[in-house]
């Protein structure tokens, strides 16, 4: 005899199986669906005679299909049918419901509820079995279905994060972590359009770790890694202030972009990131101008649209005056206007 809240039958080794929630506060009807289902190893029947637990139960359960009697004390079947609907746990879950009658505007209630099926007690034993494993089966696929749309959201997801990460690694230098110089160009004709048509200044720093080579042959390649490394960082986190936009342009030289700051503020900027580098006392004993790591710097400003300039002679500009800062003693600022020492030496 079966027992309320109680499965029966045994758990078979196949892919799905059918998992059968009886409601029904009769035990000879349940008794009676039992023996239809026993015998059928792909199904599992869970039978409940209070129909105040039914909804925790199945909940708990998770059954591919509820069989759900519609007329019983306390709590009718169409009010725990609602209820069931409203669970997130149940709400897709399949309903057959089971009545002694056949009765046109309980089906359509039934069916407005959000039932799935109707059935008279007692059904043919093909019939039952036919509509569990067809309304199972219905149901195993949406559950397929939407596990497959969520592992490909979470596919979709992974991919933009990969090609997000890998878009910044194309983007930075690999060994300072600061834009590379693909990034730099990118940037400067963006930036240089932007310039052009709002009319604003456009300027431009190039610097230079001054006696890098004697700093490298004297500590080691891995020493001068250290000294590139740390010349970035110091040069990204002084450029912020005032957005500008660091890159390695190549070996020890360095760019930062500044559009829309005028020359003056260029040079107070260059000044800034001179004294931030040679703060960091990073040791240079072979260095013809003091015993720390120091930069050189020029500073190049113009207004796109109002000559023949273009990106390219303003870079020119800019490392012309960088070799004029070198050419005069190193570790300064030079403005490529007039060519004179915009900073201090130290």
């Amino acid at each position: 005899m079966i027992t309320p809240n109680n499965p029966i039958g045994k758990r078979i080794n196949t892919q799905y199986e059918y998992l059968v929630l009886l409601v029904d506060d009769d035990p000879m009807v349940a008794e009676a669906l039992r023996l239809m289902l026993e015998g059928e190893n792909d199904i599992r029947l869970h039978y409940c005679s209070d129909a105040g637990d039914a909804l925790n139960m199945a909940e708990q359960l998770k059954p591919t299909v509820i069989l759900l009697d519609m007329v019983m004390p306390n709590i009718d079947g169409l009010t725990l049918l609602r209820y069931m609907r409203v669970s997130e746990q149940t709400q897709l879950v399949p309903v057959i419901a089971l009545s002694m009658k056949n009765d046109a505007k309980l089906k359509a209630d039934v069916f407005s509820a959000g039932g799935n099926d109707y059935l008279i007690k007692l059904p043919e034993s093909v019939e039952l079995l036919a509509r569990i494993r067809y309304h199972s089966q219905c149901y195993i696929r949406l559950l397929q279905r939407d596990e497959a749309f969520r592992a490909l959201d979470v596919s979709q997801q992974d991919l933009a994060a990969s090609n997000i990460k890998l878009q910044q690694l194309a983007s930075m230098d690999g060994l300072t972590g600061v834009a590379n110089r693909r990034t730099f160009q990118e940037s400067i004709a963006q930036e240089w359009v932007r310039a052009k048509e709002e009319q604003t200044p456009f300027s431009l720093i190039m610097m230079d770790i001054d006696f890098f080579k004697k700093c490298n042959d004297h500590y080691g390649h891995q020493h001068g890694d250290d000294v590139l490394c740390s010349v970035a960082k110091a040069l990204e986190a002084c450029s912020k202030r005032s957005a500008g936009m660091v890159a390695r342009y190549g070996g020890e030289e360095f760019v930062v972009l500044l559009p829309g700051v005028s020359e003056d503020d260029a040079a107070d900027v260059a000044e800034k990131l001179r004294s931030a580098v040679e703060m960091l006392k990073l040791e240079n004993a072979e260095s013809d101008v003091c015993e720390w790591v120091t930069i050189s710097l020029g500073v190049a400003t113009c207004r796109p649209g109002s000559g023949e300039i273009e990106t390219e002679k303003l870079i020119k500009r800019a490392d012309d005056a960088l070799y004029e800062a070198k050419d005069s003693g190193r570790n300064r600022v030079v403005k490529a206007s007039d060519g004179t020492n915009a900073g201090t030496s130290s």
